[in-house]
């Protein structure tokens, strides 16, 4: 599975990736292949390197995508380990970067078969090694096919944060863990020697960057399922002690998937970057004599646990600059697939800012502001030491409100104006641009339809782990329903003043209202957002109606902007509308009525042929309808009003069980 591939080199702008000049960023194309089963997928490119050109960072950007594999078993649909390395010529081999693909089925509203995910990786500190002739690696764990894998470096001109002395490889592999079966498999330890080295000259810090996953299941669901903990040695005695565990997966942002996506891993969940451990070497400096070795906790298990590991020693010069900010990315307002959760907003940008000089930073300037709109400026104030990094939240934002609701793609820049109220050490990392969709606009009065499943906050609770709370851009609550009782359907309906909000559906213990995985003991909760004409209102593309396409794991965010109409229609004008649901459903519906001054008449449901097949009396804004004797099929559910027979509204709805 050995290619040479076609060498694109572009002078283009890198948007969100890079904020330098156009003209100031290369870019070379590497994979891009059909990943039809396990193993290497290896790509020689030519890395140019002009004399005199330094780059002040490269990124690797992995773009993960599906193909129509055919045949009879699964394609693209699991939990497989993708690493990526770069290989020189003399064998010299580097992990560049790891992720783990998705439960992808194309019947998941996130992964059709069109879908594409990027992981971006900073491998800037590889810079000797990304030059002239390189093979670089995709190692693909999976044993079916359906996945595609694309590689693009882009590497921005300009002055690093500081220069890399040096860069080994010190370990690298899978290996069993706790088996006491097999060799030497029970002390994962002897393949981490301490290993003797001496620190360059000009080495004002040393790193050890650690990459390392669980994977496999012996009868304590180790490694995967696990946690435990490694040391990083220098002369034998503990630097850094880091547990190998993922604890966010159900805030994952690529969600919902079609597998158990939700559940927290070895330091990986499925379709997310796996996140390297940097480990400071203290006490190493220019020609300091040392050694450094790694050591995993002791255990004992049965079974096929293993730990696929990665570690990497670089040696650092001193901070280039004095006093220097990066804006890093942009958080919200972007269209970026890897802020998916935080975006559409509707007020306060959120930027990502790093400090890239050695004096500790207590101010920046900022520009912000929408393209073809006035900019607005912010100062931050705190204390940021070298290297450190943070999220800052702007000032709200009028224009995100004023185009709340609009459907055209919108440019939002930020731009750092000023550090520690002098000017920035280096211009080329202080503009970062985003496109995005705007907010969505909820009218001011709209009902909110919340069902509890009956999984309690803890065993022998009557109290639902499940809730919703609506708040201000100023973080203060509004309403909520907290403390539910189980399998119990609460209808609020809400009246708000102008501004925006943030409406926040949670499940402690991040399995949503539904999870497929519980089906014989877990019943579906739901959440709909509705109308006064029962029309539910659209989040995110999604109702969360209680099936796995609609899930959340263990958080749900919808930012919106309402205000009042400019005019005010009279009063025989008052709409009136009828909502049923859900839709489609299986042994009961939900008959929603709005507009009506007094509610009197009869629920009728007629099936396909027409033929009445349930009545109920309507008295109340909300009815349940028992529908557990009707068949599967399309039926009409009609309200006839008994104070003007004539008049009658009805929907159409299917049973599916």
């Amino acid at each position: 599975m050995k290619k040479i591939l076609f060498i694109l080199i572009a002078t283009l702008g890198l948007s969100q990736l890079a904020e330098a000049a156009p003209g100031d960023t290369t870019w070379v194309g590497a994979n891009n292949v059909q990943l039809s089963g396990y193993g290497s997928y290896d790509s020689t490119i030519v890395i140019p390197h002009p004399a005199g050109i330094s780059y002040r960072r490269i990124y690797m950007v992995f773009t993960l995508g599906k193909y129509m594999c055919g045949g009879t078993g699964y394609c693209g649909d699991w939990d497989y380990t993708v690493q990526n390395y770069l290989v020189k010529p003399d064998g010299a081999t580097f992990e560049l970067g790891r992720l783990i693909t998705p439960y992808a089925s194309a019947g998941a509203p996130r992964t059709p078969w069109t879908w594409t995910q990027r992981y971006v990786y900073d491998v800037t500190d590889y810079v000797a090694k990304l030059q002239d002739t390189c093979l670089i690696r995709i190692f693909y764990s999976g044993y079916s096919g359906g996945f595609t894998g694309n590689i693009r470096f882009a590497f921005v001109e300009g002055i690093p944060d500081r220069n890399v002395l040096d860069i080994k490889r010190m370990w690298g592999g899978s290996f069993a863990y706790g088996d006491t079966t097999r060799l030497d498999s029970n002390n994962i330890n002897v393949h981490f020697p301490a290993i003797s080295e001496t620190a360059p000259a000009g080495t004002q810090t040393a790193d050890m960057k650690f990459t390392v996953t669980g994977h496999g299941a012996d009868n304590n669901y180790c490694s995967e399922f696990c946690s435990h903990d490694y040391k990083v040695k220098v002369n034998g005695a503990p630097v850094a002690t880091r547990t190998i565990w993922r604890d966010d997966c159900g805030s994952n942002e690529l969600g919902p998937q079609s597998g158990t996506w939700i559940y927290d891993r070895g330091n990986w969940c499925p379709g997310a970057i796996v996140y390297s451990h940097h480990n400071i070497l203290t006490g190493v400096t220019g020609g300091t004599a040392f050694n450094t070795s790694i050591e995993f906790d002791a255990y004992a298990g049965s079974g096929s646990a293993s730990y696929t590991t990665e570690g990497t020693l670089i040696y650092y010069g001193g901070m280039n600059k004095t006093v220097d900010a990066t804006l890093e990315d942009i958080i919200a307002p972007t269209n970026d697939e890897n802020y998916y959760r935080e975006n559409p907003v509707c007020a306060n940008p959120v930027i990502h800012v790093r400090n890239t000089g050695a004096t500790t930073l207590t101010s920046i300037d900022i520009e912000y502001g929408i393209q073809g709109y006035p900019v607005a400026t912010y100062t931050w104030t705190g204390s940021l030491a070298a290297l450190a990094e943070t999220d800052i939240t702007l000032p709200e934002l009028d224009d995100l409100h004023t185009i709340a609701g609009t459907t055209a793609l919108k440019t939002f820049t930020a731009k750092i104006l000023t550090v520690n109220g002098a000017a920035d050490a280096d211009s080329t990392n202080d503009k970062r641009q985003s496109q995005f969709l705007p907010a969505p606009f909820f009218p001011p009065k709209f009902t909110i339809s919340f069902k509890s499943n009956n999984e309690p906050v803890s065993v022998g609770s009557s109290i639902s782990e499940s809730s919703w709370t609506l708040y201000d851009m100023n973080n203060v609550e509004i309403i909520s329903r907290k403390n539910v009782n189980l399998s119990t359907l609460y209808n609020d309906t809400i009246n708000l003043a102008p501004g925006c909000y943030k409406l926040v559906l949670a499940d402690s213990s991040c399995n949503g209202l539904h999870w497929w995985a519980n089906d014989a003991s877990v019943t579906s909760g739901s959440f709909f957002v509705r109308k006064t004409t029962g029309i539910n209102i659209n989040l995110k593309g999604y109702t969360y109606g209680g099936t796995f396409g609609h899930d959340f794991g263990c958080s749900y965010t919808a930012y919106f902007y309402t205000s009042w109409p400019l005019g005010v229609n009279e009063l025989t004008q008052t709409s009136v509308g009828m909502g049923v649901y859900p839709n489609p459903a299986q042994n009961s519906i939900n008959v929603y009525l709005e507009g009506l001054a007094t509610i009197n008449g009869v629920i009728k449901i007629y099936d396909a042929l027409g033929r009445l097949v349930i009545e109920n009396a309507c008295t109340e804004v909300n009815t349940a309808v028992n529908t557990a004797a009707l068949a599967n099929g399309v039926y009409t559910v009609q309200f006839n009003d008994a104070t003007a027979p004539a008049e009658k509204m009805q929907s159409r709805i299917i049973i599916a069980k």
